[in-house]
């Protein structure tokens, strides 16, 4: 879309010396509105705005009035940003993107807007509850010529390209064989997630599942990635509800097996873990690659008599974080690939989708 010339200047933390010089600038920030407010992770992404000149938070979609003041008064939002829907931002104010912090189930009506409007967006992981509404996204996105990315906490991490670079590209530990995905946390009321958060996270309908939906769509992403867009042959899951006390629509606890020719992808997610985790376990035919945090890689290969770690410093620029890619995709920079990507992420709904069935018939289910 193009840019209004005179632009409304609403920015998180930004003072107005600096919101004037940016009228100035020859070059506008790439305005950004943000769709939806019932997904805690959006209490991330506002901050990433301050005091920064090269975006622009251009407006906020969102009609729950608790959402509303709560985000309100915790960031200082100026009462103007907030509209009651997408269409109604869109009469008022050109947007160049549109981030999602909707409901998963809600990712198609919001691409479905966007794409109307010639509007790149971004959604949270993962990209939608059924491979239906995965495909119906995917055709709204083509056939308006949209961009589109999924946001993962893990594409941002350091050691996620640097073991994708040892394994993928310098071919480094062999034949891939093995990979294995550990991804979740106590639970998510247990860690304090807020009540609107909980309505839908825990929704069957909403969330697609579980835990399945919730953090095995890591894996999902990685495994597919490390593929290199391979479907799998077939998809195994056990699923467990060790608490249906405080989960009873849906699953806390589960292993899925993905498997491809000569090679077996396990992922677990949970809602059961004692700590925090996303790691992951790369094995090859004459190496290992393991990954227990963001910053830190342990490396063996044939020629190694033990086993290196390495610290790895924080991405930079458009690969730092998820407000820096989506601005630098708005302005035809770069367009979303890998674990960002529309494609790689079709795919992982169809993974998800056949855990969640063979989880409920105990059945592996083929592709």
């Amino acid at each position: 879309m193009k840019f209004a010339f005179l632009i409304l200047l609403v920015t998180v933390g930004l003072s107005p010396v600096a919101a004037h010089s940016q009228t100035q600038s020859n070059k506008a920030p790439v305005r950004i509105a943000i769709a939806g407010l019932e997904h805690d992770h959006a209490t991330g992404f506002i901050p990433r705005f301050t005091g920064r000149t090269d975006v622009e938070l251009a407006g906020i979609v969102e009609t729950n009035r608790d959402l509303i003041e709560r985000y309100s008064q915790r960031f200082n939002l100026d009462p103007g940003l907030f509209y009651p829907s997408l269409a109604a931002l869109f009469a008022k104010t050109n947007v160049d993107a549109v981030a999602t912090f909707t409901s998963t189930f809600a990712h198609e009506r919001v691409v479905e807007a966007c794409a109307a409007q010639g509007v790149d967006v971004m959604m949270e992981k993962p990209l939608a509850t059924t491979v239906k509404q995965a495909r119906a996204i995917e055709a709204a996105v083509k056939k308006s010529g949209i961009e589109l990315v999924v946001n993962y906490e893990t594409t941002w991490y350091p050691a996620t390209p640097a073991a994708y670079k040892l394994v993928h590209d310098e071919k480094q530990i062999g034949r891939l064989r093995k990979m294995v995905f550990h991804d979740g946390h106590r639970g998510p009321k247990e860690i304090g997630c807020s009540t609107n958060f909980l309505a839908w996270l825990a929704d069957p309908v909403l969330n697609g599942g579980g835990a399945i939906f919730d953090f095995g769509c890591y894996g999902a992403d990685m495994a597919t990635w490390f593929m290199g867009g391979q479907h799998p042959v077939s998809v195994f899951c056990a699923a467990q509800h060790l608490k249906p006390q405080i989960y009873p629509k849906v699953e806390d606890d589960a292993t899925i097996i993905v498997n491809y020719p000569g090679v077996q992808v396990i992922l677990q997610p949970s809602w059961n873990w004692p700590f925090d985790r996303k790691d992951m376990e790369i094995y090859g035919q004459t190496g290992t690659v393991f990954v227990p945090k963001s910053t830190v890689m342990r490396v063996r290969t044939g020629n190694m008599v033990a086993e290196t770690e390495t610290t790895l410093p924080a991405l930079r620029g458009a690969d730092g974080d998820p407000l820096s890619y989506l601005a630098a995709v708005a302005r035809k920079k770069l367009k979303p690939e890998g674990l960002s990507s529309l494609e790689v992420n079709v795919i992982v709904v169809e993974i998800l989708e056949a855990a969640r069935k063979s989880a409920e018939t105990g059945r592996e289910v083929k592709f």
